[in-house]
This record gives C-alpha cells, structure tokens and sequence, in this order.
C-alpha cells in the first residue's frame, strides 16, 4: 500500500534588522501550530532577498534544518497577496514580505501574516505538480524533501553577494550616494564618439584598435591585453577558465568575484581583513596554498590602498594573483598601481572605465596579465565580447586628452572627498575609515540601517555595507560628490540622526 506523504510547507519571513533567531523561531512555531500538525512539514523559510543573510533568520532556518529562499522585491511585489501593507513597501518596495514570500512558489496560504514586535510570518502549502506526485509515491521522506522543486534563490547563510550599489537608487528620484560612478559623465566630448561609432553597428566589431590603444596606454604589447565587457565579465572567465585549487578572496571588497568563483564551482575560502587593523592587508595572512588570491586596490568599499610593496609579496609562481584596480585611475598618480607590470608571476590585472568615465550601461573593461593566461581567458570569451560602441569609448579613453581629463578628476575626488571627511568628522557618532584613497568612504555608526532609511525620507541613498562579508549592519559606503551636494548631504545626516528614535531604558 502506497505510503501517505506530507504535504511541504513554505514559511516566509519578514524580520527588522537585528533581530533575534529565538523570536523568529517563537512566532514561526505559533503560527505553525495554528495550520495544525496536519498541515505538512516545513521545507523552507522564504524571504526578501535583502534579509536573506540576516542572523535571526538564518539562526531559525538552521534550528529547523532547512534552507533559506529569497526573492528581490519586485518578485515580491507581483505576487497578490490578502493583506498588503504601505509599510513595507515604502520600506522595501513590496507591499508584502512574509505573505509574498511564502506564496511565490506555493499553492495556498494556510496562515495569513502573524506579527510580533519585530517578526512577521506566513504558512502556505507547496503547490503539487504531477511530477513530483508521482516521483515521490512510496518515498522515504528524506528522499521526498530532495525531489522538491529546486530552489534558484536558496542563499548561502553569509552576506547577498549579487547586492550591488544600484539596487539602493533604481527607479527612485534620490540623489546617489550609494554608485560610485563620477557624476556628470559621460563627457560630451566622449559622447559624441560613441555616438560616431553607430554608423558601423551593421558589422561585427573590430577589437584591435581599441585593444592596440589599451596596450599603449600601458607600455605593454598588445597579447597582454584582453578587452572585456566589463569588469564582471573578466572575473566570470577568470573562475571559469584558470586553474585554481583553492581560490581565497581577501575581504571586504567587490563581491563579484567571489560570487562568480562559486557560480562556476569552486570552494573560496575569504581572508577577512579587521576594522581594528584599518583593513590593510597583511600577506602572511594569506595561505600559502592559495593558488588563486583576489585583491582589490584601492578596495571597494573600504577605500584601503594597498602598497604595492605589499601586493607584490602575494605573486609567485604556481599561483594567479588577480588584482582589481577598477578605481585605480581615481588615485592621484595612480600610485601603487600593477597594471604596467611584466616581472610578477602570475598577475593579472583588472581594470573598467565605468566609474570614471560614467560607462556602466555601455560594459567595457580589460584584463592585463601574461600571454598565455590571456589566451585562456580569450578562449572561454563568446565572440565578439564587445560592441563597437564600447570599443569606440575604450580606444577614445586611452587618448592623451583622455588621460589628462582623468588625472584632473582624480584630483577633484582627493579634494572634494577631503571635505567629506572633514564634515563627517564633526559627528561623533561617525567612525571613518582612513586614510582613504578612493571615490568613495567606508563608516560605521550604531543604528546604521535606521540612519539609512531616514537619509532616503531625506533625499539621499547611501550604500549599505552588510552585504560586504566582513562587515555587519553597522557599516555604509557613501560615494564623493561634489562639495554642495556633500553639505546637503551632511545637513541631511545630522537631522537623521537627531530623528533617531529614543532607545528604550530598562
């Protein structure tokens, strides 16, 4: 006689910033026991993707031996659900969390949302498939719970690697703290050559002229260079062409390179550098076993320049050292920069023209490292990488007049995120980071998240640092801008703080 089996419960989770796994676990057991003990079993807790690595949340999950599934809040906000709410979705951009989440891929809600002080929860049963009714007919329910419809969002219990900048400002009229991309670009010299470049879009693209002006620009011979559409694509084909045993990421930074090394596979272990040592890297915290280290320079989001002097101690034959310089052309000088290097084993250096020259919808980057590590990432690459227009801004960027408008922006940022740091240094509340040597500043202050919320009632986004792995919710990233937005901005901040509820005593 066939065996009855459990019908498979989703549970979604809405919860505050810090809240406690013990909470989270109170209320999902009371409303689990409203469904009754014949509702089904609990597979998964559902959330939106933002409280995916949320101490509380993920603490539940791993009480109850399940996975954590998450989901952006436009997917949350396409799902009809019975009690919308203004709050979240002023908050978050979804009428709906606990609800929405549990309902995403579930065929009916069992338990409406329930509320504690910090908590909201939701039960719905799966929706069953005729596939899985008849794979699981007669299973043990260990083998029932793997034949369930697999889980694209399921999230490892660390930070929301895939979070970036632009999820903070995307659709909103904010002013953008939170990219770091030089306001006012692209110039309109620039413009007008990738405009020119539309005249060609009937043939494929020719990378060799831009290719030739990249290696120019750096002294180096032309298969030294790979161009790329973006610096994210240089670190898909790096985790998916070059060998790599154990692959260790130095933290906090970029977090695509890390994201791409597991998408492809691999086991990264993280040296994570410490707020008390000013993030500043030492090399001997690396594993000597480490055959592929990824660094970045200066370090998004601590703004950390690495001496080279430090960064050349990590190469050495047998191990590739991939070095991110995607901000590098912000430093004055770009001191300590790699990128023309010939004598280190190993090397490879990224670099994007995004950030300055204001390019991040048009991807185009490169890679400079060794002939033979070019050609294996040449190998992995799709035909024709780059679109013409991209390669028409790339060959314009390696211009001298090019080269000096760079320079002179890089001093600007020096200048104006001087004048940032001093604002910022008149609240005590605010811990920096310095010295800082990137478009960008990293800080700390109790009750970070609250502030952000309330800097973007004001007008203004900042980037949230939790979703770097190293920092916690106590961190934000804001980018330099330009000293009358900075005071705007700092007169915004210190009304934020003041409006900071009172916390209670006792």
């Amino acid at each position: 006689m066939p065996r009855t089996t459990r019908a498979a419960l989703v549970v979604g989770v809405g919860a505050r910033r810090g809240v406690r796994a013990d909470e989270v676990l109170e209320l999902i057991r009371t409303t689990l026991d409203e469904a009754g003990p014949a509702a089904g079993e609990v597979v998964e807790l559902a959330t939106l993707d933002t409280r995916a690595d949320e101490p509380g949340i993920v603490g539940a999950a791993a009480h109850l031996g399940v996975p954590v599934r998450s989901y952006t809040a436009g997917e949350l906000a396409e799902v009809a659900v019975p009690s919308p709410s203004a709050a979240p979705r002023a908050a978050v951009g979804t009428g709906s969390v606990a609800e929405a989440a549990a309902l995403v891929d579930a065929g009916e809600l069992l338990v409406p949302k329930r509320k504690s002080a910090s908590v909201t929860c939701a039960v719905a049963r799966r929706r069953p498939s005729a596939e899985t009714s008849a794979s699981t007919n007669g299973a043990e329910p260990s083998t029932i719970t793997a034949m369930l419809p697999p889980t694209k969002h399921i999230e490892s219990a660390g930070p929301d690697l895939r979070h970036h900048g632009d999820a903070e400002v995307r659709g909103l009229d904010l002013t953008d703290l939170a990219v770091n991309v030089r306001t006012g670009t692209p110039p309109d010299w620039l413009r007008q050559r990738i405009a020119a470049s539309l005249g060609s879009l009937a043939a494929y693209p020719d990378g060799r002229p831009a290719r030739t002006a990249v290696a120019g620009r750096h002294g180096l011979p032309e298969e030294r260079v790979l161009l790329t559409a973006g610096a994210a694509e240089a670190f898909v084909l790096i985790a998916r062409a070059l060998p790599a045993r154990r692959p260790v990421v130095v933290h906090p930074q970029f977090t695509e390179p890390e994201a791409a090394l597991r998408a492809a596979g691999h086991e990264v272990g993280r040296v994570l550098l410490r707020p008390e040592d000013g993030f500043r890297l030492d090399p001997a915290a690396v594993p000597e076993d480490a055959d592929l280290v990824v660094v970045g320079n200066p370090t998004n989001p601590t703004s950390v320049l690495h001496p080279a002097g430090v960064l050349e101690q990590l190469a050495r034959p047998g191990r590739t050292l991939v070095v991110d310089e995607a901000f590098m052309d912000a430093v004055p000088g770009e001191r300590e920069a790699l990128c023309g290097r010939t004598d280190l084993p190993g090397l490879v250096v990224l670099r994007s023209l995004t950030k300055t020259w204001g390019l991040a919808g048009l991807r185009i980057g490169y890679v400079l490292a060794e002939p033979a590590t070019i050609g294996l990432l040449q190998e992995a690459q799709p035909l024709w990488p780059v679109s013409s227009p991209a390669l028409a801004a790339a060959e314009a960027c390696m211009e001298p007049r090019a080269l000096v408008e760079a320079a002179d922006a890089a001093d600007r940022i020096a200048v104006d995120r001087a004048h940032l740091l001093a604002g910022l240094a008149e609240f005590s509340e605010v811990e920096v980071v310095e010295p800082a040597a990137g478009p960008f500043v990293l800080l700390r202050l109790e009750r970070a998240d609250e502030v952000r919320h309330l800097l973007r009632s004001r007008g203004f986004a900042a980037r949230r640092g939790d979703t770097f792995p190293g920092l916690g919710s106590e961190w934000l990233r804001l980018a330099v801008r330009d000293r009358v937005t900075t005071n705007r901005f700092l007169q915004a901040l210190d009304l934020a703080l003041q409006g900071l509820p009172r916390k209670a005593v006792g």
